[in-house]
């Protein structure tokens, strides 16, 4: 499995992109308007097996997301994807992103995994699947200089970045286990208010909040401009510090329509991953790049180098620790889908096999084997 720790810094690289007439897209799309016009084709005939004339992709602005970053600014993604059209869109967090899934206006995104299980969970297990890991690791909890304790938390007010993402479960879960209860409307012996990423800075600095659980490069953005400490790295609360901060995920209906295309996919993250195990030091400088040019905001050099340093990139998508954020979820109120209380089932969440068969090509271990 690939699987690469990121460090260095150097100039942007550029993978060309070769240019390519989407004649057979044009000719699948001439025929969808006939059948339409005639009345006399099928719906699964107008839905011909083949690439996707168009990918909506959904990612975040941050560090956790690197790998959709680098590739897509370099022009692998568009490069393997080939005759598909690839729309990128950027997101604030992950809940909001699976919003536009169910909606119907992504067919596939970066995301946390608890974001993820919140979606299918609302979809009764219907409406997407994980079909890759993307990052482990990068993920902190950072306080203000007095506090150094768990016991000093309670009547604080902590920040995450949207009510249900990935690092809000992990904070509410973390905080139970103190003995804090906690609202998803807020009060509780501990505030936790969730708000943007950049917000979050903000506020931290002037004084309004006491902490967050952030990914990176907020944490350390919070540490090293905020003037803020790490309490709890959450690599110290999995076994062998291994967890997933971001998932690939693909709207069930795309991935039956149109599984070249999601193998396309797929190989773009791979081939991405690949470039930035051979150039270290290059794709650091470029995912500040990329980071400028999503959010406007320049990482300082110190920063991107903390920022970098504490995550791995990965296909894997650590099955094993899903029934636990389920579990997590349901404990602190945001993850039973039936109103019982009771953890969301993650049986049917995962769609591995494009990805098994796209290794074992490249002779490297599946997520099953590691």
């Amino acid at each position: 499995m690939t699987s690469t720790t990121v460090t260095g810094s150097r100039g942007l690289s550029v993978v060309p992109v070769p240019v390519r007439v989407p004649v057979p897209a044009l000719l699948l799309g001439l025929f969808a308007l006939l059948c339409a016009a005639l009345s006399g084709c099928t719906q699964d005939a107008a839905a011909a097996p083949g690439p996707a004339v168009a990918l909506r992709l959904g990612y975040l602005a941050d560090i956790t997301h690197a790998t959709p970053l680098i590739g897509l600014q370099n022009g692998i993604y568009a490069r393997d994807l080939g005759e598909t059209r690839l729309t990128p869109q950027v997101f604030g967090a992950g809940p909001d992103e699976m919003t536009a899934l169910l909606g119907g206006h992504l067919d596939a995104a970066y995301v946390g995994p608890s974001s993820a299980l919140n979606a299918y969970m609302r979809s009764h297990g219907e409406a997407l699947r994980i079909v890759a890991g993307a990052t482990l690791g990068g993920a902190e909890l950072v306080v203000r200089p007095g506090i150094t304790s768990a016991s000093q938390l309670r009547g604080r007010t902590l920040a995450t970045p949207q009510l249900g993402n990935t690092q809000d479960v992990a904070l509410r879960y973390w905080l139970l286990q103190q003995g804090f209860h906690t609202d998803p409307s807020g009060s509780g012996d501990v505030a936790v208010v969730p708000e943007s990423n950049a917000t979050t800075l903000e506020q931290f600095r002037a004084g309004r909040i006491d902490g967050a659980w952030v990914p990176e490069p907020w944490a350390s953005r919070m540490v090293l401009e905020g003037g803020g400490h790490v309490l709890v790295d959450e690599r110290s609360l999995w076994p062998g510090g291994r967890f997933a901060t971001t998932d690939l995920v693909v709207a069930t209906s795309f991935l039956n329509a149109h599984p070249q295309t999601v193998t396309a996919l797929l190989t773009a993250q791979l081939d991405t991953q690949a470039w930035i195990t051979a150039h270290p030091a290059t794709a650091r400088t470029d995912v500040g790049k990329a980071l400028t040019a999503a959010t406007g905001a320049t990482l300082q050099p110190a920063e991107l180098a903390r920022a970098w340093a504490a995550l791995t990139l990965s296909d894997d998508p650590v099955v094993s620790d899903l029934p636990a954020l389920a579990a997590h979820a349901a404990a602190v109120g945001l993850g039973s889908d039936d109103g019982s209380g009771a953890a969301a089932s993650v049986s049917g969440i995962y769609a591995l096999g494009p990805l098994d068969t796209l290794l074992a090509a490249r002779g490297e271990p599946t997520p099953a084997s590691s």
